[in-house]
């Protein structure tokens, strides 16, 4: 069942032109991975579908109703905002609230949830990332692992269809990436639908059902993992993955 489409999306900074048309489908339960080159456009595509960036071209599909990105009204967008959620690659806490607070204050703000009823879904959110026994604590008392499992507990407690994540791992220590990972793994076996724009092509080929490789704005190249990163078809993603292999053979 088809989860999300998105047909001809453009965003473009002043006369720079970051997104050149972007068509995607996105299944239900489906874990895409989004890969490619710094400055390719990924994150500009992410915060689009959340519309923490304004599209200026475009339509978007969610469930059974089209949006027009250039015309978006604010029913509308909340409508949107209800429906994803996004875990940032800085983690994006509130300093000043507690771990449980952190993860409740999404509900309890924009969406008017009850706050027995909110604290209630923010420690089972906590729970599934092993973090409960820390809901009394603040961020600076955390690891950056510890912090962007709240960041996921935060958005998993918005229970959304879409979950975004862009390159979640990215302000980690490397000791701290697995914690992460193997929480997005729970998530993905769990049957979420996630879009995870990410750097760790280990995780894309063991957990992504599709791959979209990025480059200049624009989708060069989609398909299973064993497709993308074991049989690409255009030079540009072979290039890039090139790139990637000879960083990993001199970093090894």
């Amino acid at each position: 069942m088809i989860e999300a489409q998105v047909f001809g999306l453009k965003k473009q900074f002043g006369k720079n032109e970051i997104l050149k048309g972007i068509d995607l489908t996105i299944h239900r339960g489906e874990v895409v991975c989004i890969i490619g080159p710094s400055g390719s456009g990924k994150t500009t595509f992410l915060r689009c579908l959340n519309l923490l960036e304004e599209p200026n071209e475009g339509n978007y599909q969610l469930a059974d109703t089209m949006y027009n990105l250039a015309s978006i009204g604010a029913k509308q967008a909340r409508e949107i905002a209800l429906k994803t959620a996004m875990v940032f690659q800085s983690y994006e806490l509130f300093s000043h609230m507690t771990i449980l607070k952190n993860v409740m204050e999404g509900l309890v703000t924009p969406r008017k949830v009850k706050k027995k009823e909110a604290e209630q879904i923010a420690l089972d959110a906590l729970r599934q990332v092993g973090l409960e026994d820390k809901k009394d604590m603040y961020p600076i008392q955390l690891s950056g692992g510890q912090q962007q499992r709240v960041g996921i507990a935060r958005a998993m407690a918005l229970t959304p269809e879409i979950l975004l994540f862009d390159e979640p791992t990215s302000a980690l220590d490397p000791e701290l990436v697995g914690e992460v990972l193997s929480v997005m793994r729970s998530l993905a076996d769990s049957g979420q639908t996630m879009i995870v724009v990410t750097h760790e092509m280990q995780f894309a080929q063991e957990v992504a059902d599709k791959v979209i490789f990025m480059a200049d704005g624009y989708i060069i190249e989609q398909g299973s993992p064993d497709d993308v990163f074991n049989h690409p078809k255009e030079d540009r993603t072979k290039q890039f993955l090139s790139q990637v292999r000879f960083k990993e053979v001199m970093s090894a």
